[in-house]
């Protein structure tokens, strides 16, 4: 089952096959031997040719085949339409691609259903087998495009669970400075070459929050015996989507520590959502206490387990599009915790939907309380000195980089120190994860003592 779920599903022969398969159930689906010449069309005659049911004809064929894909494809654009526009089911609007999708799997399913008439078994065995490959296959082409779910088991939410042994736990370099890491670290012979990857669980004692398992980064100067107080930086991801999606950035983590001498941050990308289907909001609400999960459990996790530097300008939070704007609103509400933020297109304010579903359904119906937690109002509550915000977005993302825009410039109205990013040919896909934390690290790795300012 393990293979299985580690399959790659953004690249690679599965997708292919999956791509491949639909083509050819449509061909099947279209071409009935009333509309092949006449020399390619089964023999008549007998008692078993006359017991099949009676075909359509050729005209009346291609007329259902027309209606059957042209109609499917409509009622495809239609539901988009509701989804979008009318209920804002997802928050933002969908990629050109994305629809495309859609309205072909809707499509390819009408197609399937007309095969159902006036068809030989065989027919219709194959026209039920494509209706869930079209949708697959939608699904997957979907997946791939946005780049995030990289495994079979991250897109249906059942990764192997291999939680990852932690090194031995130092208190006293908890207490040491990790000022200037850059002049004072020697990496000692052995040192692996690259991090270390796993899963690590949660309690959540004062939340209760019911969290995935996070996804944890230890860089090479984590794995040695006597390891320095290294940095941390807690991300969350996506909605829908989880903590394993940061494994996008491990690339560039290793590529930064292999830059210096094996240092890095700590990265701990923890679950804020608890589902892939649900969108608690990084507040603590009626729909789960993930306010309380974040700043006290995930915090007492860290210092109890990892070899981290006590000072908080050596800890920072950041996160992707839903992750983004529940790293700005922890890093406002809490600059005692987080001296850092890395806002990767985040959105910029708690959305589950619409703003109406949003203060129904978290808040209680209670406008105020919903405003309250919007990060440009926290912001406006508080006078910073000594934080710093970073916020990158993509060229091609014209929902959420007006957003970092204005994000951006409420941090800075409130006295953070701002920078903002970008990624020319960007969107809001995997690829803004990664230009995120490229553009973002190495003025991390400043922030932190790991290279030179």
């Amino acid at each position: 089952m393990e293979p299985l779920l580690n399959l790659n599903i953004v690249q690679g022969p599965l997708l292919f096959a999956f791509y491949a398969a639909s083509l050819l159930a449509v061909l099947y689906l279209l071409v009935r031997s009333v509309v092949l010449p006449p020399a390619l069309r089964p023999s008549k005659g007998g008692p078993v040719q006359r017991s099949l049911p009676k075909l359509p004809r050729p005209r009346a064929w291609l007329i259902t085949v027309t209606v059957a894909v042209v109609g499917g494809a409509v009622i495809g654009a239609v539901t988009l339409y509701v989804c979008e526009k009318v209920l804002d089911v997802f928050g933002i609007p969908l990629d050109p691609d994305t629809r495309v999708w859609v309205v072909a799997a809707f499509a390819g399913v009408a197609l399937a259903l007309v095969n159902l008439w006036r068809s030989r078994w065989w027919r219709k065995t194959v026209a039920v087998v494509a209706v869930a490959l079209f949708i697959t296959t939608a699904t997957l082409g979907i997946n791939a495009g946005y780049g995030l779910n990289s495994t079979l088991g991250s897109l249906l939410n059942l990764n192997p669970v291999h939680h990852l042994a932690l090194p031995k736990l130092s208190p006293a370099l908890q207490q040491s400075s990790a000022a200037a890491l850059w002049q004072n670290w020697t990496a000692p012979a052995g040192m692996p070459t690259v991090g270390r990857t796993g899963t690590v669980a949660i309690p959540a004692d004062a939340s209760g929050f019911p969290a995935r398992d996070a996804y944890l980064y230890l860089p090479p100067a984590a794995l040695v015996d006597n390891p320095p107080p290294l940095p941390v930086l807690v991300m969350m991801m996506g909605q829908p989507g989880g903590p394993e999606q940061s494994q996008l950035a491990v690339q560039e983590l290793d590529a930064m520590a292999k830059q210096h001498q094996g240092l890095g941050p700590i990265v701990l990308t923890v679950d804020q959502l608890g589902s892939p289907y649900q969108n608690p909001l990084c507040v603590d609400s009626p729909k789960g206490n993930v306010g309380t999960y974040v700043t006290v459990d995930v915090v007492n996790y860290i210092h109890k387990n990892l070899n981290v530097a006590a000072d908080r300008a050596r800890w920072a939070v950041g996160g992707y599009s839903n992750g983004g704007e529940c790293a700005l609103s922890f890093g406002a509400k809490r600059p005692d915790l987080f001296g850092s933020i890395l806002d990767i297109s985040g959105e910029l304010e708690p959305r589950d939907g619409s703003i109406a579903n949003t203060v129904s359904k978290v808040f209680a119906g209670n406008q105020a309380a919903f405003d309250a937690e919007k990060p440009a109002n926290i912001l406006k509550a508080h006078k910073y000195k000594d934080e710093l915000a970073i916020f990158t977005s993509g060229s091609l993302d014209r929902t959420y980089t007006p957003q970092a825009v204005k994000a951006q410039a409420d941090a800075k109205a409130a006295g953070m120190n701002t920078l903002r990013f970008t990624g020319t040919g960007v969107g809001h896909r995997g690829d803004a994860v990664q230009y995120g934390v490229k553009a973002g690290l190495p003025l991390l790795y400043k922030r932190f003592g790991l290279s030179a300012p």
